[in-house]
């Protein structure tokens, strides 16, 4: 978990630079996020495991070290692939009303 917190210390002023929280997620094994819509952009960053975002126009496999900008109402299904824990830095607009989940 040492990997996951000097990560996150790395990347949070970066972030916040962009206007954005920076969050730690860990997502069970084979957990299915489907359909999510959020009304602020989101970023997502994965420490640790695979993963894969499903949007509209495409497909995206994430590795460890990848990072994923979702646009604000954009539908997208979140899969961790495979029977691993999957870690995340997840990040919200601050600039925007709500920081829906």
């Amino acid at each position: 978990m040492g990997h996951v917190m000097s990560e996150r210390e790395r990347l949070q002023p970066l972030w916040s630079q962009r206007g954005c929280s920076c969050e730690i997620w860990i997502d069970p094994p084979r957990q299915v996020w489907h359909d999510s819509v959020h009304d602020v952009d989101m970023v997502l960053h994965l420490l640790e495991g695979e993963a894969q975002v499903d949007l509209p126009d495409r497909t995206v496999r994430m590795h460890p070290g990848e990072e994923l900008a979702v646009p604000a109402g954009t539908r997208h299904t979140v899969r961790n692939c495979n029977g691993n824990p999957a870690r995340w830095l997840r990040g919200y607009r601050q600039d925007a009303a709500s920081t829906n989940a």
